[in-house]
């Protein structure tokens, strides 16, 4: 089966453009606590065009993004210990953000097709613009199974890694179809989102636990060993976390280390930072902030 592999240019609007850089120079400043005119410089706007360009995409005002930029608001959440994701996993998904507005559907591969190490799977891809930086996001015919994150120039390397975990699938850019996924992640443009989960059944029951913490809230590598049955498996967790395809729609990026610290992020600590940053600030200002603590 031939392959179709392109790496051309993606065409992303200008605003999620300015928008990202946005998030990651308020990310890697926010120590400083920059002001509106020092950011809305950033991207060449002045600040009253920034405060709604900002608000409009990101779904929160840049003072609330930057007042959730601390590791210390990770430690707080972690002083209630493993009935985080214990009431997390009793409650369900939490709809406190507009992430979770999105019903996720999932699916899972099989044990034969992923030892088959994606043989006879066909994958759509494409680069689109993100709150994030650039997303690479990637589907079969039965759901998404890849949204990885980079900065512009990793595209690449960003394809290498993803296609290094299905070294024998087909790849087709199809960036029409991915853009629609990407709006309806991103933009909260309705619909259903279907997951498509290729992994082995140990990643697959991690992942879903990863799924089941909400929005807002942060857990550790041990209390999801605790919660899926092993609580010796703090390690084997770590590296199913890290290997998680659909970073973002499964939350890997809420599982911080026994100290409350952030530690390793595949895409990179600024990116982590930054999206418990953005969810935390979104919940705040959630008329349906979930009452679970």
């Amino acid at each position: 089966m031939s392959e179709v592999i392109s790496l051309n240019p993606y065409e992303g609007g200008p605003d999620w453009k300015r928008m990202g850089r946005a998030i990651r120079y308020l990310s890697e400043n926010y120590l400083s606590q920059p002001s509106l005119d020092d950011a809305a410089a950033t991207v060449g706007l002045s600040p009253f065009h920034f405060q709604r360009l900002f608000t409009r995409y990101v779904g929160v005002s840049p003072k609330s993004f930057v007042g959730h930029l601390t590791l210390d608001h990770a430690k707080q959440e972690l002083a209630g210990g493993a009935s985080v994701l214990s009431a997390a996993l009793d409650s369900g998904l939490s709809g406190s953000s507009r992430l979770h507005d999105l019903c996720l559907k999932i699916e899972a591969m099989t044990p034969g097709d992923y030892s088959r190490g994606g043989r006879d799977l066909a994958i759509d891809y494409g680069f689109h613009e993100c709150p994030f930086g650039i997303a690479l996001v990637m589907a079969t015919e039965k759901g998404v199974c890849g949204l990885a994150f980079g900065d512009e120039g990793e595209e690449p390397a960003m394809m290498e890694d993803m296609r290094s975990r299905w070294p024998n699938a087909t790849y087709r850019e199809n960036r029409a179809r991915t853009e629609r996924i990407a709006k309806q992640i991103f933009e909260q443009t309705g619909g259903d989102v279907p997951l498509h989960l290729l992994g082995t059944p140990w990643q697959i029951k991690v992942w879903e636990a990863l799924l089941a913490i909400p929005s807002g809230k942060m857990t550790t590598y041990r209390t999801v060993a605790e919660k899926i049955g092993n609580v010796k498996a703090s390690r084997a967790v770590g590296t199913a976390v890290g290997r998680n395809p659909i970073s973002w729609l499964i939350p890997c990026h809420r599982v911080l280390g026994s100290d409350g610290a952030l530690h390793g992020y595949h895409w990179g600590l600024v990116r982590k930072r930054s999206m418990l940053a953005l969810e935390a600030a979104r919940v705040q200002e959630s008329p349906k902030t979930s009452a679970i603590a």
